[in-house]
């Protein structure tokens, strides 16, 4: 943030102040995690990193303890992905659905990212 810092008071650019505006952001959702975690002893999972890596060890525990549910969710998440990509290929819609069907895909495909990658690792 500090070469940003320097570099916008010599040369502003759109895309300078756009980045730092993203790193304070992801510094203030850092900083909420953490004190959370200090005051509380458990995190808020507002974070993007937090919530992964709680997701990916949620589906490590669910694939060890009961794999035929972890492969009914993963077959789920791959049915919920292609229900998506058909939506935003196929039918008409507002600029209001069309945003909540793309914030579904891509939520839907993060998970079947981690699945996958899940599944890789504890295949080896």
């Amino acid at each position: 943030m500090s070469v940003i810092d320097r570099l916008l008071d010599t040369h502003p650019t759109e895309e300078l102040v756009e980045e730092l505006a993203e790193l304070r952001i992801r510094n203030l959702l850092c900083f909420e995690e953490l004190e959370a975690f200090n005051d509380t002893g458990k995190f808020v999972f507002k974070h993007p990193l937090v919530q992964q890596y709680s997701l990916h060890a949620t589906l490590t525990d669910l694939l060890r303890n009961d794999p035929d549910k972890f492969l009914k969710e993963y077959r789920n998440t791959a049915n919920n992905v292609s229900r998506y990509q058909s939506y935003l290929k196929t039918k008409p819609a507002s600029e209001k659905n069309k945003e909540k069907w793309e914030a579904q895909l891509k939520k839907h495909q993060d998970r079947a990212f981690i699945m996958t990658e899940i599944l890789e690792k504890n295949g080896k």
